[in-house]
């Protein structure tokens, strides 16, 4: 019996590189990106994580408001780079 490991869909938040993988980009072009704002991300302690409902929504597979629990959330509000 193998585990698969979740799909991303099914995750909170990504690596940098893993995010460059689903845009199609590299792994500087994602750093780049994550410090000029144009790929959102957040400051976990050292770690700089991508949320994916964010990234989803950049790559217009879903909206950035909806998802995670299934409620919507006010302009302002949730996750800001």
């Amino acid at each position: 019996m193998s585990t698969q490991p979740p799909r991303i869909e099914e995750r909170l938040t990504c690596t940098v590189p893993e995010a460059a993988r689903l845009l199609g980009i590299g792994r500087d072009a994602a750093y780049r990106a994550a410090t000029t704002g144009t790929l959102p991300t957040l400051r976990l302690g050292r770690r700089l994580v991508v949320p994916v409902p964010k990234l989803l929504a950049l790559l217009g597979a879903t909206t950035p408001t909806t998802g995670m629990g299934g409620t919507d959330a006010s302009p302002g509000e949730g996750i800001h780079h």
